[in-house]
């Protein structure tokens, strides 16, 4: 179902974002310097936090959602805490505002499929703000290994324990966006986990191997951690003709090919953009909400995801009968 499209004559959508931690201040930073978004305010219950923040940008700070709703937003960034999501989105989509809420989409997939049932009968849009996918280091190497006979991807995503309290680990914590793009590099739905966890140091697992295999059969790895001193991320992926590497943090990526019978083969660097990943995100929701067709990561994807990282965490072997949502097609984030 396709969702209302919001103003189409090209005036400014009204947005506000709900939280101002680290990822509602970076949202509310990058909407204030798009053109196509007009930011309305900042919500968040402290208001001494979030009123410099809003006088910085040049926009208000409220304590609520329904303060945004009240100042007429069409649309909002939910970046609060995950246990809120399901409730702060129900409110938006119930009055017809279309939302972008950052991952994971709710606490559990039962929430999750929930709002894309309420999304879906609402008319509104609903994206799940999986940032990794418009890293243009992860799109050189989606389209690099286009149509390439993909056998493994191998993905590290580490560095030191995060300064802020969490309620999660490294699984819904990290290993989320890599899930998510290994479903959407092999346009494949992962069909067996095999999940070694650990807790070294903190509460939660700290240490997490994770092992999958798709329907298409490929084999893919994410090795993720709290524990080593320096932020690292990289994606490796071996097909039947190229081996591709890219580091997601300096943007490089690099392609191996032409193998030949005496060990040798040639190498390149390949071109990489460096828009900031989350100025594309917040783009492809506007281009969404102004065409009427569906956003760069949609919500089913983003239950998806969530669905996997949560049988890990339950230490399953092997999928469970394909979800409804399973056989939607993943689409190529814009």
């Amino acid at each position: 179902m396709a969702s209302q499209t919001v103003r189409p004559d090209g005036d400014r959508v009204r947005i506000g974002v709900v939280g101002c931690g680290v990822m509602g201040r970076n949202h509310a930073r990058v909407l204030s310097e798009i053109a196509a978004a007009d930011l309305v305010a900042i919500a968040d219950p402290d208001l001494a936090a979030a009123a410099p923040i809003a006088a910085q940008l040049g926009t208000q700070a409220v304590a609520d959602i329904e303060a945004l709703i009240a100042l007429g937003c069409e649309a909002l960034v939910i970046a609060a805490p995950t246990h809120l999501h399901h409730t702060l989105a129900t409110q938006a989509i119930e009055r017809g505002i279309h939302v972008l809420i950052e991952k994971p989409i709710a606490s559990n997939p039962e929430e999750g499929r929930d709002l894309v049932q309420k999304a879906a009968r609402a008319g509104v849009t609903l994206m799940v703000g999986h940032v990794e996918r418009f890293n243009q280091a992860v799109q050189t190497v989606k389209e690099a290994i286009r149509d390439e006979d993909i056998l493994s991807i191998a993905i590290t995503r580490v560095g030191p324990f995060p300064p802020r309290m969490s309620n999660v680990g490294v699984v819904i914590d990290l290993a989320v966006h890599d899930i998510d793009l290994i479903r959407w590099l092999t346009e494949s739905d992962i069909v067996e986990v095999q999940p070694q966890l650990s807790n070294a140091v903190a509460e939660r697992e700290d240490i997490a191997l994770l092992q999958f295999r798709t329907a298409s059969g490929v084999l893919a790895h994410i090795n993720t951690n709290w524990l080593t001193p320096f932020k690292a991320r990289h994606i490796h992926v071996a097909t039947r003709d190229k081996y591709v590497i890219g580091d997601l943090i300096t943007r490089q990526v690099t392609e191996c090919s032409g193998y030949r019978p005496d060990g040798s083969y040639s190498m390149r660097h390949l071109p990489v953009g460096h828009t900031e990943p989350l100025r594309l995100e917040l783009n492809s929701f506007l281009t969404a909400l102004s065409s009427g067709t569906s956003p760069g990561v949609t919500g089913e994807e983003g239950v998806i995801s969530l669905d996997i990282a949560m049988r890990c965490l339950a230490g399953s072997s092997t999928a469970p009968a394909v979800s409804d949502f399973a056989s939607a097609k993943v689409r190529q984030a814009r």
